[in-house]
Order: structure tokens, then sequence, then C-alpha cells
């Protein structure tokens, strides 16, 4: 077994830290750092991380390639370096990295080349020269990581955890205020239109919760209000809500040129019942109406929900089948962990 060093966001509710404990699940020895620590007083300062997140984080450089510094002075004997997300490390982090001899993945489930975060991903496009294998989602075009230096690109669906998003035993065990008919579980976001989507979907009459951050950011928020009954969820909280739902509406980040998303597994494996948008991806990974549903738009959206919440039957059925359908996809971390290692070796 591999002996790893792991830069990433260490937060127990992070999908960062659900891969680190996965490698360790795998047998292997993970030595974990944190990069956002060595910097969270900036990034906790509502003028500052704004105006870094914008320029790439390249004013932040030297703070970090220090950082670095004195972690390689305390590890040996590394057989392998992780780093997810990576967009806090420039060229002169990796290449400092690299002195400890040893092969550096980048992991990156967001869209780095992408117009939608602006020029938040800078510093590490100039990075991905130095990666000697670069991660990302499924959808992600390979030309546009070449374009910037990136050697050998692997693309992947986006994981679940096999640990963090395990169901309840039964649905007994759920806590009531997780329990709903309609759940969209997810974050406000300008020019998405999520909240215009959701209204229609109260105004058609479907009882509608919704769980998430910044939706009292919306136009829309006086209206919203009354269906909104928390805000960000993690741990068991979360996975009570995927389960504790009927439905479980799944929807894309259109800047962030999506066709599928966390929720697109977490949802399934949870043991929730997975509605979202139609996609090439979303049909090649579940049966529609089999084992999961899909639509198109709104008033499609509206029907489907309907249907599906006046069959009991049906709806336990694609619940079922969808559960079982993602777990042979083999999409926990563990498989997309040991599948990332595979491709190293190779």
């Amino acid at each position: 077994m591999a002996k790893i060093l792991y830069i990433g966001n260490n937060d127990v509710h992070t999908t960062s830290h659900h891969r680190a404990t996965a490698l360790v699940r795998l047998g292997h020895e993970v030595v974990v750092h944190d990069p956002y620590k060595s910097v969270a007083t900036v990034l906790a300062s509502k003028y500052l991380s704004p105006f870094h997140y914008r320029t790439g984080y390249r004013f932040l450089q030297s703070k970090i390639s220090n950082w670095i510094r004195q972690i390689i002075d305390g590890v040996d004997g590394m057989d392998t370096i992780w780093v997810n997300s990576g967009e806090l490390l420039g060229p002169e982090c990796i290449k400092i990295l690299k002195t400890l001899g040893c092969p550096i993945i980048l992991y990156n489930n967001d869209d780095p080349t992408g117009k939608r975060d602006g020029r938040r991903f800078n510093s590490l496009l100039k990075a991905l020269p130095y990666y000697n294998l670069c991660v990302v989602r499924l959808e992600k075009a390979e030309n546009e990581l070449r374009k910037h230096g990136a050697g050998d690109i692997l693309r992947l669906h986006m994981s679940y955890d096999e640990i963090a998003h395990k169901p309840f035993n039964s649905p007994e065990d759920i806590p009531a205020e997780f329990k709903s008919e309609v759940a969209f579980i997810g974050t406000w976001m300008r020019n998405e239109k999520r909240d215009e989507f959701l209204l229609k979907l109260v105004s058609a009459g479907l009882p509608v919760s919704i769980w998430g951050t910044r939706w009292s950011k919306s136009p829309l928020w006086n209206v919203l209000k009354a269906y909104h009954r928390g805000g960000s969820l993690g741990g068991r909280d979360y996975v009570a809500a995927m389960q504790g739902a009927k439905i479980c509406i799944g929807m894309l980040s259109h800047g962030n040129r999506d066709l599928h998303t966390r929720r697109s597994v977490e949802t399934t494996y949870a043991g929730g019942l997975l509605c979202a948008q139609r996609t090439s991806v979303h049909l090649n990974m579940y049966k529609e109406n089999e084992e999961a549903v899909f639509w198109n738009d709104e008033e499609e959206c509206i029907e489907v929900c309907r249907k599906i919440l006046s069959d009991d039957q049906q709806r336990e059925r694609i619940r079922k089948a969808g559960n079982e359908k993602v777990k042979q996809l083999k999409v926990g971390n563990e498989d997309i962990c040991a599948a990332i290692l595979n491709r190293l070796k190779s």
C-alpha cells in the first residue's frame, strides 16, 4: 500500500475529507495537510476573500509556497502526492512538492477551464503542466485542459462516499424534521434561476422543501422563505434529508457546464429518489422511469412529481432500483480512488 501526502480541505463534511478517508479504508497511509488553514484568516475576511477568489489566489502564492516548504521538511518516504481541488496552488507550489520525488495527482471536480467562476482557477491552470495526472469530472473537455499544458488526464463520474452517505437502516430512524415530499438541497446561485424553477413548482401546488445557503439573496425570497427549512446540511442530516424525501430534485449548474453532479449519485446511494434534468450522462447512468426520473423543463418536472407522488408502489420500485444501480456503477469514493491510483501506476 502507498504512503500518500494528501493536500486538501480536511473539514469533516467536505468531499475532500471523504476521499482522504476512503484512501485510508483502502489500506493506504494518508498524511493530510489542509492548505485553507494556512490562509484561513485571509479567506475569512469579508473583503479579502472575494479579492483573492477573483484574482486566482495569485497574491497568496508566496505564503502558500512557504507553508508547503514547511510541510515537506516534516515528511519523508512518500509514494504519491494527492492535491484535491488545487485552486490555491500555483506552479511554484507544485515545483516544491516535486522535490519529494514522487508523482503528483490533481483531483478537481469543478470547471477550471469554464467561465462561471471568473479567474478563480488561474493559479491552478498555470500549474497543470507540473502534475503527473489530472483527474476531472466526466463531462470536462480534455482539449481545454491540454491547452493549459495538462498531460495525462482521467475523466470520472462524480462520487458518493460509502460511509458518509450510507442510508439509515430504517425510514423510522430518520428524524421527522428531515422528512418531506419534494426536496431540493442546494445553494441559491445568481443567474442559475433555481429560485424561478422552484417557485413554479410551488405555484403548481407541489409541497416543496428547500435546504441550502444564500437563498435570502434571491429576489424571490419573500415567497420562497416559507418553504426554506434550513441552511447547508452535512453528515447524517444531509443523508436524512435525501432519504427522508419522497422525491429529490437534482439541478445542474449551467454556468459550470454540468451534465451530472454529486447529487446524481449521493441521492440514490443514500436511498432517495432522483428527479433530475435529463442529460446524456444521466441517461447513461440510470434507466429513465425505472431507476430515476428526468425532465427537460419546469412543466415536465411538475408532471413527473405529481405522477410519482400519487403512486407509492412505483415510487418505491424506482427508489430501490436507483440504489442498486448506483452501487453497480462503481462510483463510490473507494472505487474512484482505486481507479485513480491504478491509472497512475499504469
